[in-house]
């Protein structure tokens, strides 16, 4: 890995690079337990064993060929109720610089609760580990992994950048370039700009106010995704009226 420079106040700053490790939140979360996480550590890595998806899924990575990366962040600012806020601003964030490499195209978007996805494959995803003091969250763990460099892959419902647009890409360069769009976004979270982070957070959302299948409680049901209340739950307009589920709750059906 090639040393990063971000153009960033304090995110990547202190950078902690692992050539191999089981997973860059669990180093992170290391690091931020003994004290020796500035805000905005970032810990990189080419090759991760055991990461770790949502919904307890593995993250799989070839190794050296795609962006694999946690942040440390201490939002002391922002009350553990509304810790879904971060979540939103740290997917519009990746999604922000997926933008400026692939230019504004509609078949990219973000999957709730912050998967990234490129039509109907995923190009990467996001898992937040959040530490709460009280009411307060005392530090975060953002981990993202993007596929970047991968051509094969186990499953076919994912998909690369060099997949995408045929290009090969520096991991090191476009790993500098996200850290910038994440304190950027982190920046106006932190600046109490709320409602635009919402109302940029539905715009970007996979399948909003879509007729689609899903299935719940093993049944299925049909309807519109129509918004994200301040827990975080996705709001799904059906023939019944609308109901509300947290992650587990709900499966999206092709």
């Amino acid at each position: 890995m090639e040393a990063l420079f971000p153009q960033t106040l304090f995110t990547g700053q202190q950078l902690v690079w692992l050539p191999e490790c089981p997973s860059t939140n669990t180093e992170a979360q290391l690091l931020a337990v003994q004290n020796r996480a500035t805000d905005g550590c970032c810990v990189i890595t080419d090759k991760q064993t055991a990461g770790r998806g949502q919904r307890g899924n593995q993250w799989e990575a070839a190794a050296g060929e795609n962006l694999t990366m946690s942040v440390v962040w201490k939002p002391a600012f922002l009350p553990a109720a509304d810790q879904f806020l971060l979540s939103q601003a740290v997917a519009l964030a990746v999604h922000d610089w997926l933008a400026a490499l692939l230019g504004p195209d509609p078949q990219l978007r973000v999957k709730w609760p912050n998967d990234l996805f490129f039509g109907s494959q995923k190009l990467g995803g996001i898992l937040i580990e959040n530490t709460l003091s009280g009411a307060k969250i005392q530090h975060s763990i953002v981990g993202i992994g993007i596929n970047i460099n991968q051509q094969q892959f186990a499953v076919p419902t994912a998909t690369s950048l060099v997949t995408i647009t045929g290009r090969v890409y520096s991991v090191s360069t476009l790993a500098a370039r996200l850290l910038e769009s994440l304190e950027r976004r982190y920046l106006q979270l932190r600046g109490g700009r709320i409602g635009a982070l919402r109302t940029e957070y539905l715009r970007v959302l996979y399948r909003f106010q879509e007729e689609h299948d899903y299935e719940a409680d093993g049944q299925r049901l049909r309807g519109q995704i129509v918004g994200v209340d301040e827990a975080g739950r996705l709001a799904l307009a059906t023939t019944s009226g609308l109901r509300y589920f947290d992650l587990k709750e709900i499966k999206y059906l092709h």
